[in-house]
Protein backbone atom coordinates (compact mmCIF):
# COMPACT_ATOMS: atom_id res chain seq x y z
CA UNK A 1 0.00 0.00 0.00
CA UNK A 2 1.37 3.42 -0.89
CA UNK A 3 1.04 6.32 1.52
CA UNK A 4 -1.79 8.04 -0.38
CA UNK A 5 -4.16 5.09 -0.67
CA UNK A 6 -6.16 5.15 2.59
CA UNK A 7 -9.66 6.58 2.35
CA UNK A 8 -11.15 5.85 5.78
CA UNK A 9 -9.41 7.01 8.95
CA UNK A 10 -9.95 6.00 12.56
CA UNK A 11 -8.71 7.74 15.68
CA UNK A 12 -8.24 5.58 18.75
CA UNK A 13 -9.03 7.09 22.15
CA UNK A 14 -7.93 6.21 25.67
CA UNK A 15 -7.08 2.51 25.90
CA UNK A 16 -7.67 2.04 22.16
CA UNK A 17 -4.19 1.84 20.69
CA UNK A 18 -4.40 -0.79 17.94
CA UNK A 19 -6.92 -1.89 15.32
CA UNK A 20 -5.33 -3.28 12.16
CA UNK A 21 -3.36 -6.49 11.81
CA UNK A 22 -0.23 -6.60 9.63
CA UNK A 23 -0.37 -2.84 9.25
CA UNK A 24 2.30 -0.69 7.62
CA UNK A 25 3.46 2.03 10.03
CA UNK A 26 4.27 5.43 8.59
CA UNK A 27 5.31 8.65 10.30
CA UNK A 28 3.97 11.71 8.48
CA UNK A 29 5.74 15.06 8.67
CA UNK A 30 3.32 17.99 8.75
CA UNK A 31 3.59 21.80 8.73
CA UNK A 32 2.25 21.63 12.31
CA UNK A 33 4.85 19.32 13.77
CA UNK A 34 4.70 15.61 14.47
CA UNK A 35 1.36 13.86 15.00
CA UNK A 36 0.62 11.83 18.12
CA UNK A 37 2.06 8.68 16.60
CA UNK A 38 2.74 6.84 13.37
CA UNK A 39 -0.26 6.15 11.15
CA UNK A 40 -0.99 2.45 10.70
CA UNK A 41 -2.11 1.63 7.16
CA UNK A 42 -4.01 -1.56 6.37
CA UNK A 43 -7.09 -3.08 4.79
CA UNK A 44 -10.39 -4.56 5.86
CA UNK A 45 -12.50 -6.40 3.26
CA UNK A 46 -10.92 -4.45 0.46
CA UNK A 47 -11.29 -1.04 2.15
CA UNK A 48 -8.06 0.85 2.77
CA UNK A 49 -7.84 2.21 6.31
CA UNK A 50 -5.60 4.48 8.36
CA UNK A 51 -5.49 4.25 12.16
CA UNK A 52 -3.87 6.57 14.71
CA UNK A 53 -4.10 6.56 18.53
CA UNK A 54 -4.77 10.22 19.33
CA UNK A 55 -2.95 10.03 22.69
CA UNK A 56 -0.06 8.01 21.19
CA UNK A 57 0.49 4.28 21.72
CA UNK A 58 1.95 4.89 25.17
CA UNK A 59 -0.62 7.55 26.05
CA UNK A 60 2.06 10.25 26.07
CA UNK A 61 -0.30 13.12 25.21
CA UNK A 62 -2.84 14.39 27.75
CA UNK A 63 -6.02 15.89 26.23
CA UNK A 64 -4.82 19.49 26.24
CA UNK A 65 -1.48 18.59 24.62
CA UNK A 66 -2.70 16.42 21.73
CA UNK A 67 -1.31 17.78 18.42
CA UNK A 68 -4.74 17.91 16.81
CA UNK A 69 -3.72 19.91 13.74
CA UNK A 70 -0.82 17.57 12.97
CA UNK A 71 -3.07 14.53 13.46
CA UNK A 72 -5.76 15.76 11.07
CA UNK A 73 -3.23 16.96 8.51
CA UNK A 74 -1.46 13.57 8.59
CA UNK A 75 -4.76 11.79 7.92
CA UNK A 76 -5.38 14.09 4.97
CA UNK A 77 -1.86 13.45 3.66
CA UNK A 78 -2.47 9.69 3.40
CA UNK A 79 -5.70 10.28 1.49
CA UNK A 80 -8.33 9.97 4.23
CA UNK A 81 -11.70 11.51 3.35
CA UNK A 82 -13.86 10.03 6.12
CA UNK A 83 -13.02 9.71 9.82
CA UNK A 84 -14.56 7.56 12.55
CA UNK A 85 -13.62 8.94 15.94
CA UNK A 86 -14.58 7.00 19.08
CA UNK A 87 -13.86 8.49 22.51
CA UNK A 88 -14.37 7.58 26.15
CA UNK A 89 -16.90 9.93 27.77
CA UNK A 90 -18.88 10.61 30.91
CA UNK A 91 -22.66 10.83 31.12
CA UNK A 92 -24.48 14.00 32.13
CA UNK A 93 -27.98 12.50 32.13
CA UNK A 94 -29.49 9.57 34.10
CA UNK A 95 -30.84 7.88 30.97
CA UNK A 96 -27.40 7.87 29.29
CA UNK A 97 -25.91 4.88 31.08
CA UNK A 98 -22.43 3.41 31.38
CA UNK A 99 -21.95 1.08 28.43
CA UNK A 100 -24.19 3.17 26.15
CA UNK A 101 -22.94 4.68 22.90
CA UNK A 102 -24.02 8.20 21.91
CA UNK A 103 -23.82 9.29 18.26
CA UNK A 104 -23.53 13.00 19.00
CA UNK A 105 -24.84 15.63 16.61
CA UNK A 106 -23.67 18.82 18.33
CA UNK A 107 -20.98 20.08 20.70
CA UNK A 108 -20.39 22.85 23.22
CA UNK A 109 -16.79 24.03 23.49
CA UNK A 110 -15.46 24.78 26.98
CA UNK A 111 -11.76 24.55 26.09
CA UNK A 112 -9.54 27.58 26.59
CA UNK A 113 -6.10 27.31 24.99
CA UNK A 114 -6.18 24.97 22.01
CA UNK A 115 -4.88 25.71 18.54
CA UNK A 116 -8.20 25.12 16.83
CA UNK A 117 -8.12 26.38 13.23
CA UNK A 118 -6.16 26.00 10.01
CA UNK A 119 -7.43 29.43 8.91
CA UNK A 120 -4.86 31.64 10.64
CA UNK A 121 -4.45 33.90 7.59
CA UNK A 122 -3.91 34.94 4.91
CA UNK A 123 -6.77 32.57 4.08
CA UNK A 124 -9.75 33.53 6.21
CA UNK A 125 -12.84 31.40 6.75
CA UNK A 126 -15.72 31.24 9.23
CA UNK A 127 -16.90 27.64 9.49
CA UNK A 128 -20.60 26.92 9.84
CA UNK A 129 -20.98 24.66 12.88
CA UNK A 130 -24.64 23.73 12.63
CA UNK A 131 -23.70 20.32 11.22
CA UNK A 132 -20.07 19.60 12.05
CA UNK A 133 -20.70 15.86 12.23
CA UNK A 134 -21.31 14.10 8.90
CA UNK A 135 -24.96 13.04 8.83
CA UNK A 136 -24.26 10.17 6.43
CA UNK A 137 -21.68 8.69 8.79
CA UNK A 138 -23.92 9.31 11.79
CA UNK A 139 -26.67 7.23 10.20
CA UNK A 140 -24.20 4.45 9.37
CA UNK A 141 -23.05 4.44 13.02
CA UNK A 142 -26.65 4.32 14.26
CA UNK A 143 -27.45 1.47 11.89
CA UNK A 144 -24.38 -0.40 13.10
CA UNK A 145 -25.40 -0.02 16.75
CA UNK A 146 -28.84 -1.36 15.88
CA UNK A 147 -27.44 -4.38 14.04
CA UNK A 148 -25.00 -5.18 16.85
CA UNK A 149 -27.71 -4.65 19.48
CA UNK A 150 -25.66 -2.03 21.32
CA UNK A 151 -27.54 0.32 23.67
CA UNK A 152 -27.24 3.70 22.01
CA UNK A 153 -28.64 7.20 21.61
CA UNK A 154 -29.18 8.54 18.10
CA UNK A 155 -28.25 12.10 19.00
CA UNK A 156 -26.80 14.16 21.79
CA UNK A 157 -24.65 17.16 22.66
CA UNK A 158 -21.12 16.71 23.95
CA UNK A 159 -19.56 19.40 26.12
CA UNK A 160 -15.79 19.41 25.68
CA UNK A 161 -13.75 20.59 28.66
CA UNK A 162 -10.09 21.57 28.67
CA UNK A 163 -8.73 18.89 30.97
CA UNK A 164 -6.68 17.28 32.25
CA UNK A 165 -8.76 17.81 35.40
CA UNK A 166 -12.35 16.62 35.58
CA UNK A 167 -15.26 18.97 36.21
CA UNK A 168 -16.22 20.22 39.63
CA UNK A 169 -19.61 19.17 40.96
CA UNK A 170 -20.94 22.68 40.28
CA UNK A 171 -19.70 22.68 36.68
CA UNK A 172 -21.09 19.22 36.05
CA UNK A 173 -24.50 20.12 37.48
CA UNK A 174 -24.60 23.17 35.22
CA UNK A 175 -23.90 21.05 32.14
CA UNK A 176 -26.65 18.63 33.15
CA UNK A 177 -29.12 21.47 33.67
CA UNK A 178 -28.45 22.64 30.09
CA UNK A 179 -29.72 19.29 28.86
CA UNK A 180 -26.38 18.15 27.42
CA UNK A 181 -25.77 14.41 27.37
CA UNK A 182 -22.03 13.77 27.19
CA UNK A 183 -18.80 15.20 28.60
CA UNK A 184 -15.36 14.66 27.08
CA UNK A 185 -11.90 16.27 26.73
CA UNK A 186 -10.83 15.46 23.16
CA UNK A 187 -13.68 15.88 20.66
CA UNK A 188 -12.83 19.55 20.13
CA UNK A 189 -11.00 20.77 18.07
CA UNK A 190 -10.65 17.42 16.30
CA UNK A 191 -14.19 17.77 14.94
CA UNK A 192 -13.89 21.32 13.61
CA UNK A 193 -10.42 20.75 12.14
CA UNK A 194 -11.80 17.82 10.17
CA UNK A 195 -14.56 20.11 8.87
CA UNK A 196 -12.00 22.75 7.87
CA UNK A 197 -10.20 20.14 5.77
CA UNK A 198 -13.43 19.00 4.13
CA UNK A 199 -13.20 15.59 5.79
CA UNK A 200 -16.33 13.68 6.83
CA UNK A 201 -16.26 13.11 10.58
CA UNK A 202 -18.39 11.12 13.01
CA UNK A 203 -17.88 10.72 16.75
CA UNK A 204 -18.95 7.67 18.75
CA UNK A 205 -19.12 8.63 22.42
CA UNK A 206 -18.61 5.59 24.64
CA UNK A 207 -19.99 6.13 28.14
CA UNK A 208 -17.79 4.84 30.96
CA UNK A 209 -19.48 6.38 34.01
CA UNK A 210 -21.76 9.12 35.33
CA UNK A 211 -20.20 12.54 35.77
CA UNK A 212 -19.77 13.97 39.27
CA UNK A 213 -22.79 16.28 39.08
CA UNK A 214 -25.14 13.29 39.07
CA UNK A 215 -23.79 11.94 42.34
CA UNK A 216 -26.51 11.93 44.96
CA UNK A 217 -29.29 11.39 42.42
CA UNK A 218 -31.53 8.68 43.85
CA UNK A 219 -31.74 7.01 40.42
CA UNK A 220 -27.97 6.85 39.94
CA UNK A 221 -25.75 4.05 41.18
CA UNK A 222 -22.19 5.31 41.44
CA UNK A 223 -19.57 3.12 39.79
CA UNK A 224 -16.41 2.06 41.57
CA UNK A 225 -13.07 2.16 39.76
CA UNK A 226 -13.23 -1.58 39.01
CA UNK A 227 -16.64 -1.18 37.37
CA UNK A 228 -15.48 1.86 35.40
CA UNK A 229 -12.40 0.05 34.10
CA UNK A 230 -14.47 -3.01 33.16
CA UNK A 231 -16.90 -0.80 31.20
CA UNK A 232 -13.96 1.04 29.66
CA UNK A 233 -12.42 -2.21 28.39
CA UNK A 234 -15.74 -3.60 27.18
CA UNK A 235 -16.53 -0.38 25.29
CA UNK A 236 -13.22 -0.48 23.43
CA UNK A 237 -13.80 -4.08 22.33
CA UNK A 238 -17.36 -3.30 21.24
CA UNK A 239 -16.38 -0.19 19.29
CA UNK A 240 -13.90 -2.17 17.21
CA UNK A 241 -16.80 -4.36 16.03
CA UNK A 242 -18.84 -1.24 15.33
CA UNK A 243 -16.00 0.31 13.31
CA UNK A 244 -15.68 -2.74 11.07
CA UNK A 245 -19.47 -2.86 10.69
CA UNK A 246 -19.40 0.78 9.59
CA UNK A 247 -16.46 0.29 7.22
CA UNK A 248 -18.39 -2.41 5.38
CA UNK A 249 -21.22 0.09 4.75
CA UNK A 250 -19.01 3.03 3.79
CA UNK A 251 -18.01 3.82 0.24
CA UNK A 252 -14.41 4.68 -0.53
CA UNK A 253 -15.59 8.11 -1.68
CA UNK A 254 -18.06 10.23 0.35
CA UNK A 255 -21.50 10.90 -1.10
CA UNK A 256 -22.20 13.99 1.05
CA UNK A 257 -21.33 17.69 0.87
CA UNK A 258 -18.69 17.72 3.67
CA UNK A 259 -15.86 18.29 1.18
CA UNK A 260 -17.46 21.60 0.15
CA UNK A 261 -17.62 23.07 3.68
CA UNK A 262 -14.22 24.85 3.60
CA UNK A 263 -14.88 26.61 0.29
CA UNK A 264 -18.30 27.82 1.43
CA UNK A 265 -16.73 29.29 4.60
CA UNK A 266 -13.96 31.30 2.96
CA UNK A 267 -14.13 35.07 2.77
Amino acid sequence: MTSNEARIGIFGGSGFYDLLENAEEKMIDTPFGSPSDKIMLGEYKGKKLAFMPRHGKSHDYPPHKIPFKANLWAMKEVGVKQIISPSACGSLQPDVKPGDFVIVDSFFDRTKKRDDTFFDGPDVAHMHCGEVYCENLRQIAIKGCEELNYPHHKQGTVVVIEGPRFSTRAESKFFTQQGWEVINMTQYPENILAAELGTCYVSVSMITDYDVGLEGDANIKSSGIDEIMATFKENNEKVKKLIFNMVEKMGSEPSCACAKKPDSAKI
